[in-house]
């Protein structure tokens, strides 16, 4: 079995508030503190399949253009998903299945390149509109029943599990890879950054807090009891981990390397990109209104995130 990260943005930074804040309110925390951010996804490949978990941005996304009061920012473009995919050797003809850990754009953008590939979602995740219009879905039951602590599970292949990881989003999932005695644990947003898997906090962006709340202590509980490389979308320290074949040790966490960010060198266009989902506010869609005049309480239209989660592109 192979596991390669398949990388394409890199620089971001995702804020304390927003990593941590999702039960004891971002105000308890420093907006100043900006953890490391990128965007990767990943391959498994088989022998006799070649299988992605997720699938990247769309072509064409526009970069973001963060302020120094943004929550988050997802980095800028290294290449396309689909360039990463094929930097890494390989092409959308062999990919056999896809794995979506759940329904927002940086996790679903490409699903439609794949034209042999099955994608396995989740029945909660598959009516989304990100999905509409797709033919190969395969609706996962979880009929496997429970995988080690986790109580619902799917076996996809030999050595690859789906698991419900309800929380972030309602049909959110994660995927479990074991090979040489490791287990190498995909999640798409249950952490953002590795520092919240340590301090034992959620984020701010969640559909089901309880249920997240579940979710994340059957992982802690997880990894501390088998040697787990643990491998996140919005962190450098996913693919770290994996290169390193890094087993996660709740009690000795990696030092935390903090994100160095120049606000001066961004640029803005007009439009603004929902950090969480991926969707463009362009005003020239919208009678020309600006972002800035929409009313305060507006939210995004894909996700239902507030203004505060956009970022000028």
């Amino acid at each position: 079995m192979i596991i390669k990260a398949v990388k394409f943005r890199t620089d971001g930074f995702y804020t304390q508030p927003f990593v941590f804040g999702g039960e004891d309110g971002s105000d308890k925390f420093d907006p100043n503190i900006r953890y490391r951010g990128s965007l990767q996804n990943y391959l498994i490949d088989t022998g006799s399949d070649v299988i992605l978990v997720d699938t990247g941005l769309p072509a064409g996304t526009p970069e973001e253009s963060p302020k120094k009061d943004s929550l988050l920012y997802t980095g800028k473009d290294i290449c396309t998903y689909m360039q990463a995919l094929s930097e890494l050797g390989y092409k959308p003809e062999q990919v056999t299945r896809i794995l979506l850990t759940h329904k927002h754009a940086d996790h679903s953008g490409e699903l439609k390149s794949f034209p042999n590939a099955k994608v396995y979602v989740t029945e909660e995740e598959s009516a989304a509109n990100e999905l509409k219009g797709m033919e190969n879905l395969e609706i996962v039951r979880f009929t496997d029943g429970a995988y080690y602590n986790f109580p619902e599970s799917q076996r996809i292949c030999e050595g690859v599990t789906f698991i419900k990881a309800k929380g972030h989003t309602n049909g959110n999932a994660l995927v479990v890879a074991e090979n040489d005695g490791l287990f190498y644990m995909m999640e798409g947003d249950i952490t953002y950054v590795d520092e919240a898997l340590y301090e034992n906090k959620l984020s701010v962006v969640y559909e089901d807090l309880p249920e997240a709340r579940k979710t994340l202590d059957r992982v802690r509980e997880f990894v501390h009891n088998h040697p787990t490389v643990y491998m996140g979308t919005h962190t450098p320290q996913g693919y770290e981990n994996l290169e390193a074949k890094r087993v996660i040790d709740l009690d000795h966490p990696v030092p935390t390397k903090l994100a160095a960010v120049d606000f001066g060198k961004f640029k803005k266009s007009g439009k603004y990109v929902c950090s969480i989902c991926g969707y463009v506010y362009d005003p020239a869609e919208h009678d020309g209104i600006a972002f800035e005049d929409l009313p305060d309480d507006w939210k995004c239209p894909m996700c239902k995130q507030p203004k505060s989660k956009f970022n000028p592109a």
